[in-house]
């Protein structure tokens, strides 16, 4: 039998696990463990991360135990991470973006045995490539459109390099467009 996924929880199991003890799921390469009681957060993670397989916290280490929730007045919401607050808050509606945002911040701020290289990175046979350019430059709708053309994706957002064997470890999650 394979692991559940998000999808196999419906929308209010969802909301209830993470408002709750939170949920323990597969973004590869890593595991995290997210808390959160807003309904944008929990839609986000719904929609995006439908397919991932859902983690079984008795069997399981997290890279990051993390929670966004709002603020007293339900304005606005705080990223944490393990009970550490690193940024300003933001407005409540932003709340999966915040999750978001805060994860690639885990990542940069946490994993130092790769090299990391702010990059959007796709695969076609056995090669990549990868995209270095600063953002809003326009990245992720190249991505798309070279997805759109039989390209895999590995990164929309970084590079995980081992500088031991030169290997990409691929990071692959929902690709952010903005603007248009």
């Amino acid at each position: 039998m394979s692991p559940p996924t998000i999808a196999d929880f419906g929308d209010t199991e969802l909301r209830r696990r993470l408002a709750g003890d939170g949920l323990r799921f597969a973004l590869s390469p890593f595991v995290v463990h997210v808390q959160s009681r807003l309904p944008i957060v929990a839609e986000g993670i719904g929609r995006l991360y439908a397919e991932r397989e859902v983690v079984d916290p008795a069997d399981s280490f997290a890279d990051f135990h993390v929670s966004v929730n709002a603020s007293w007045s339900g304005r606005h919401c705080s990223f944490e991470l393990d009970g550490h607050r690193p940024f300003t808050p933001l407005a409540a509606g932003e709340g999966f973006a915040f999750l978001e945002w805060g994860l690639n911040w885990c990542v940069t701020a946490h994993c130092h045995h790769w090299l990391l290289v702010h990059s959007a990175v796709l695969a076609r046979d056995d090669r990549a490539v990868l995209m270095p350019a600063p953002p809003g430059s326009g990245k992720s709708t190249l991505c798309a459109a070279l997805m759109d053309h039989g390209w895999r994706l590995l990164s929309d957002e970084m590079a995980l390099i081992d500088p031991a064997s030169g290997l990409l470890t691929p990071s692959p999650r929902a690709i952010s467009l903005k603007n248009q």
